[in-house]
């Protein structure tokens, strides 16, 4: 496997030296889900990116601070890429903000979701059991952070998961997209700090439903052997 990571956010300083950043969280993700091969990762923020991203198996998209329909010029140049990439039909991963981004250029309605934020652990319905990998799971349970939301199923695509906070939860174009709202590199320590620092946002009520909440486990392993599965075939 050779693939391309676009980063498209950098990691709080206080736990950086935890976590390095999303792309190293990625990496440790799928080599534990039995990838092997190179990674490269690229800040999409600071203006990186290969040369060329022909040599590569796949391209991932990360979560993001930013919203993914932002006007921002580096959000508009990650956009424009994407839409090139969709075009040679290159693999495609998109997670959270990068879920949202790849939806956007396949024309589906993108933005703040009006029930607020999604976060902790979060429960949906597996709507493709015989899914290589996903073991004739009927539900999948992940670990959320996004206040922004896919609206709509984009076209030629087919749901994956669903739950009604977030009808469009994942979703894949088989052999060429595969994109999932919450967070599959994500552990209970980082999600128990990100929601730490947004705990007046999230309000004292939900800020400990969504911290109980993470005490039940997740399934963030099984989404990476789906990732690695799609990659590699």
């Amino acid at each position: 496997m050779k693939l391309c990571i676009l980063e498209n956010d950098s990691i709080d300083p206080a736990v950086e030296h935890l976590y390095i950043g999303y792309g190293a969280m990625f990496e440790r993700l799928l080599r534990d889900a039995g990838a092997t091969g190179t990674f490269d990762v690229f800040n999409t923020m600071k203006g990186e990116y290969p040369e060329s991203f022909e040599p590569y198996d796949a391209v991932l998209l990360t979560g993001s601070r930013a919203d993914s329909f932002s006007q921002e010029p580096w959000v508009l140049t990650l956009k424009g890429k994407i839409e090139e990439l969709l075009k040679t039909k290159k693999k495609l991963v998109g997670i959270c903000f990068g879920h949202q981004l790849i939806a956007l250029c396949m024309g589906a309605k993108v933005g703040r979701a009006p029930q607020g934020w999604g976060a902790g652990r979060m429960q949906y319905e597996w709507t493709q059991p015989d899914l290589p990998q996903a073991d004739g799971r009927s539900d999948i349970a992940l670990l959320a952070s996004h206040q922004d939301q896919v609206f709509e199923l984009p076209s030629g695509a087919r749901l994956l998961a669903t739950s009604a906070f977030c009808p469009v939860a994942a979703f894949d174009v088989p052999g060429q997209v595969f994109c999932v709202q919450p967070h599959p590199e994500f552990v209970e320590d980082y999600s128990a700090f990100l929601l730490n620092k947004r705990r007046t946002i999230l309000g004292e009520e939900n800020y400990q439903r969504f911290t109980q909440s993470l005490n039940k486990g997740h399934d963030g392993a099984a989404m990476a052997r789906m990732i690695v599965d799609f990659i590699n075939n």
